[in-house]
């Protein structure tokens, strides 16, 4: 229910930044946002408070952001309160960053490989996405793991393309149980 929720409040605050033709403007916020409630939890705390009103807790928002983050963020912290949400102000803004990210045309691709790969590689994997998708630009997140044996495994979001030898084996012996499995009730 928490991700439906968050979802939701993402895709509105989405919806106000592509309104007001401020995309670029409004996700740079959200950034700053984010890292200033990463940075100081004691707001986390503060606003989870029972004995803070909610109308004090507004207050804060509006004497610690006005001026400085345009009105429809700091109205959108305000109704965040307001409905009691603050729980899921990080997912909201992760939603709101992915859909910013999905509007822009960038992909978002974590590539795990069995060895370390080279920076010409690494250029041939992300080309190989850029011809294979729709995205024109890559956010692309490396890292090993030795127990694939070789191959690689890609996910952009919930794709996942599985070529490891290990996933290969696997998938060898399945199909070696099938067959043994046959001829013995043949």
């Amino acid at each position: 229910m928490a991700k439906v929720i968050s979802n939701l409040y993402g895709e509105a605050l989405f919806d106000i930044a592509l309104e007001r033709g401020m995309v670029s403007e409004m996700e740079e916020q959200v950034t700053v946002l984010s890292q200033a409630f990463a940075e100081n939890p004691e707001l986390f705390k503060l606003f989870n408070h029972p004995k803070i009103t909610k109308e004090e807790k507004i207050s804060v928002i509006e004497n610690a952001f006005k001026g400085r983050f345009l009105d429809d963020i700091v109205g959108f912290l305000v109704l965040i309160v307001e409905k009691g949400r603050y729980n899921e102000i990080e997912a909201v803004f992760d939603y709101f960053h992915a859909k910013v990210r999905e509007y822009s045309k960038v992909g978002v691709a974590k590539v795990t490989s069995a060895v370390e790969l080279s920076e010409e590689q690494k250029k041939q994997v992300e080309q190989k996405l850029l011809q294979q998708t729709s995205y024109e630009s890559f956010q692309m997140h490396y890292e090993t793991d030795k127990s694939l044996l070789g191959g690689m495994v890609i996910r952009i979001g919930d794709r996942v393309v599985d070529s490891s030898i290990r996933t290969k084996l696997a998938n060898m012996a399945k199909d070696l149980k099938k067959i043994s499995l046959a001829n013995v009730t043949n």
